[in-house]
């Protein structure tokens, strides 16, 4: 995943199978999913430095990168420093970089901070991202395939379906306008988590309206929305318990063809 997110995004369309090849073995073993010292020492240089662009690039890519991860499957260990994007590596003999928080010409790195402060509450209040960690039940596809727009989406679900998450990545720098997606439920879905909301230093192209499903199937589902894809992000959505979409003639689902 990390060689993947290091490319120049108009070249991860080629490698996709980076990002979706985990589910392939998920169960075959309990997943700990770590980014630890030895991917920030002896010149591979520290989680921000590993990602492309400018700086902006550099901290949406980081930000999605750990929305994509906290959605994951397995338990997350996250080595020091790279929660609030340290430019150096670790060096056992010093301190971390703290004053970067304290910054005032340059936000991003408590910015990043608090991305990371809500992804650990998104992951203790939600029973979907640990309920059914360990359990096929508990993840599904909604689109693994869209390499073209080098985007995922996926479900974590716990026993309960009014728990069930919806996790879309978007690992390029253009927006996706009025973009369809399948959701597994009728009902009206709201943006629950966004990496690209300027709270975090993103460009404010959030989903600030409920989105209703209709009764379109699209890829693996019976009903699909339609949202806007924020760059370089990864977006949580959620379904409001007990609401219903707009109802209509219903066919067989649609699914896209898949791409290498």
């Amino acid at each position: 995943m990390l060689e993947y997110m290091k490319l120049d995004p108009i070249h991860r369309r080629f490698f996709h199978n980076n990002i979706t090849f985990s589910m392939m073995y998920a169960y075959s073993e309990n997943y700990v999913l770590p980014l630890s010292h030895d991917e920030v020492v002896h010149i591979k240089g520290s989680m921000i430095r590993k990602m492309p662009g400018d700086l902006w690039q550099k901290f949406a890519n980081l930000r999605a990168f750990y929305g994509y991860m906290w959605g994951h499957p397995g338990k997350k260990l996250l080595f020091m420093g790279g929660e609030f994007g340290q430019w150096s590596e670790w060096n056992y003999k010093e301190s971390l970089d703290w004053h970067l928080l304290s910054a005032p010409s340059d936000p991003h790195h408590a910015q990043l901070l608090d991305f990371i402060s809500q992804l650990n509450q998104l992951y203790h209040n939600e029973p979907a991202l640990s309920a059914l960690d360990n359990d096929p039940a508990g993840f599904s596809w909604i689109d693994p395939h869209d390499s073209d727009n080098s985007v995922i989406s996926f479900q974590r679900r716990s026993k309960d379906t009014d728990d069930t998450l919806i996790f879309i990545s978007n690992f390029t720098p253009v927006p996706r306008q009025s973009y369809r997606l399948g959701v597994p439920e009728s009902g009206i879905y709201y943006e629950l988590l966004n990496s690209d909301h300027t709270q975090y230093g993103g460009s404010g192209l959030i989903n600030a309206e409920d989105m209703t499903s209709e009764a379109i199937p699209w890829q693996s589902c019976s009903h699909s929305i339609t949202l806007t894809l924020s760059p370089l992000a990864t977006v949580v959505l959620k379904r409001r318990a007990g609401s219903v979409g707009k109802e209509g003639p219903t066919t067989k689902p649609t699914t896209p063809e898949k791409t290498e």
